[in-house]
């Protein structure tokens, strides 16, 4: 098997430029005011390979989410510094960073649950429709509020000019991992016939969870304690904080599924599977410029290298 088959490459878009990451190695490349590309590079020990039981399918997922969020605070991190650098302004704490992804998460966990629990709960009443949280109707509109919320925040920052920018960096990472997946030399001109949309990417891997916890939700919820003797506001608040912790289950199935249609792009179960995420993507990617295809296939060929490098050292 070489080492195309056998590699897989995760990445992210960051403020003016893109990170990458192989099982050993991360890199960020970002490109500089005057032009210049810089790098920051690291190799990482993933916690599946100290305990190899975390290498097990549905607890792996887990893992990697969290992970991803570590890796994706440095790098950002590390790339809002390089931006206030250029304009002059303090840089940026680890702290600081990870400060904001916490408010950030408490807001998603506003946003993705708490706020379309309640709704439904609102619309039931509105519409004289008898729909408990044991009920499959509940956690249908549940589920449709969720992403029409996710869909709505993304169409929203999508008009902000940088933001856009960061989309088409997105757009360049997926270009960039498309030609290594196909074995071909890493330059702008292989990466850039490539599409902008792939299978495996952090905003399918969203939708799906959101799409996932419909069927999860309605499977568990009948199956729980009904509290008759707790007033409605606060039973439902236990209800919200019940469905947190189920996130990480789901998003253990959600991960399974993200990396069997990354692999199976011919596959019309997995191509279905694929399609919600695969549609979110034309928000979230751009088509991006030849110099951001440079910067991304940088940060790539840095983590490949030192992924090799690793790899013949042990």
């Amino acid at each position: 098997m070489n080492t195309t088959e056998r590699l897989k490459v995760g990445g992210q878009a960051v403020i003016e430029g893109v990170m990458m990451r192989t099982e050993s190695a991360l890199t960020v490349s970002v490109r500089k005011a005057d032009g210049s590309i810089k790098t920051k590079e690291e190799y990482i020990t993933p916690l599946s390979q100290r305990y190899p039981l975390l290498k097990k399918p549905m607890l792996r997922g887990v893992v990697v989410l969290f992970e991803s969020l570590a890796h994706g605070i440095s790098a950002l991190t590390f790339s809002a510094n390089e931006a206030a650098e250029a304009e002059s302004e303090a840089p940026l704490s680890p702290w600081a960073m990870t400060l904001i992804i916490i408010v950030s998460l408490g807001l998603g966990v506003v946003l993705f649950v708490v706020f379309p629990h309640f709704l439904t709960i609102l619309i039931g009443k509105g519409f004289s429709t008898p729909m408990g949280i044991n009920t499959l109707l509940f956690h249908l509109i549940d589920g449709f509020i969720k992403v029409a919320v996710f869909v709505l925040y993304i169409l929203g920052i999508s008009f902000m000019p940088d933001i856009r920018r960061v989309f088409m960096y997105h757009g360049a990472e997926h270009k960039s991992i498309f030609a290594f997946e196909a074995g071909e030399e890493l330059t702008v001109q292989n990466a850039r016939k490539y599409s902008t949309l792939h299978p495996r990417c952090g905003t399918s891997f969203i939708i799906t969870v959101l799409l996932i916890s419909i069927f999860i939700f309605a499977a568990v919820f009948p199956f729980m304690p009904k509290f008759p003797e707790v007033p409605a506001f606060v039973r439902n608040l236990i209800y919200v904080l019940i469905k947190i912790p189920l996130l990480l289950p789901i998003a253990g199935i959600s991960y399974e599924l993200i990396r069997l249609a990354g692999d199976r792009k011919d596959n019309l179960f997995f191509i279905i599977l694929s399609f919600p995420g695969i549609w979110l993507q034309k928000i979230t990617t751009r088509e991006p410029s030849d110099d951001q295809i440079e910067v991304a296939l940088t940060a790539l060929s840095r983590s490949i290298q030192l992924y090799r490098e690793r790899t013949q050292a042990t």
